[in-house]
């Protein structure tokens, strides 16, 4: 499949875009730890894509968008499964066992997850010194991983593992189909396709008893950031410069995610972290070029 004229045009706005969408979702998990505290989980996971989705219908049918073809809606479905739910869900059900810190460093095979499913789902086909540079990253952020976890996995471990899979799946798909759909178009008709679903359930689990601030500035950092205006930027990007190429800005979310869950969670910065991010820039960068 060829690459698109954009991405050949403009590979540093396409970073940009990515590495935007990349500081949006550095703060999920330590959000998520807050939101947590008093708000159920399913709550958590699936009524941010309630709000967000009402905000994705105001802003589609004030902008007079065009509705997605079938094949479009197909493709939005994945989306759904990999970004709106699966994710949130996954996630959120392993930071209820996990520190954002330690959920933070497993998402350092994200980017590799989505480079397979940029093959797999959009057709693209990195160099092999690509692949050596982002198997050279992913190792560096999960053999730190282990050396913090003392070479064993935890069941909040399993569980972002699992999220991590699915959210690569939805983010090559939807770095594909923003390319004829649009950017923000494709989350917003995602969010709009799954709302009257997550109504009822979302009813179900809202909390009854006291909810502290905190946990609800969280829920509402999920639903606004996370869960839309994030997506604004990073499938722009994905779009522009090509979702393997783009998708390897993630390789700093961890570092990013580490330090916001001790500046808002007071979770303590391990030793090694700024050489071992600094060793992750550097496969970023390659990876840029090698693609």
């Amino acid at each position: 499949m060829p690459k698109p004229a954009l991405q050949r045009i403009y590979p540093t706005r396409s970073l940009f875009w990515g590495f935007l969408g990349v500081l949006a979702f550095s703060a999920s998990l330590p959000m998520t730890r807050l939101a947590v505290a008093s708000l159920d989980p399913w709550f958590i996971a699936l009524g941010r894509a309630v709000v967000a989705g009402v905000l994705a219908a105001i802003a589609l049918g004030a902008t007079g968008q065009r509705w997605p073809s079938r094949a479009e809606w197909r493709s939005l479905g994945i989306v759904v499964l990999g970004v709106v739910i699966g994710f949130p869900l996954l996630s959120t059900l392993a930071m209820r066992v996990s520190p954002a810190s330690h959920g933070a460093v497993t998402t350092g095979v994200l980017p590799l997850v989505t480079a397979l499913f940029a093959v797999l789902r959009a057709g693209e086909r990195p160099r092999p010194a690509f692949w050596l540079c982002s198997l050279v990253g992913a190792s560096l952020v999960v053999g730190y991983a282990l050396q913090r976890a003392h070479g064993t996995l935890a069941v909040g471990d399993g569980l972002m593992l699992a999220a991590v899979a699915v959210c690569g799946l939805g983010y090559a798909e939807g770095g594909k189909l923003a390319r004829s759909l649009g950017s923000w178009q494709t989350i917003c008709w995602a969010l709009v396709m799954v709302w009257p679903l997550l109504l009822v359930p979302t009813w179900w689990t809202r909390p009854h008893g006291e909810v502290v601030a905190s946990a609800w500035l969280g829920f509402a950092y999920l639903s606004v950031i996370s869960m839309f205006l994030g997506f604004f930027a990073w499938y722009r990007g994905l779009a522009l410069g090509g979702i393997a190429r783009v998708g390897q800005v993630q390789l700093l979310q961890p570092f990013f995610t580490l330090f916001l869950a001790s500046t808002l969670l007071g979770e303590a910065l391990p030793p090694g972290l700024v050489l071992v991010a600094l060793g992750v820039a550097v496969t970023v960068a390659l990876g840029r070029r090698l693609v």
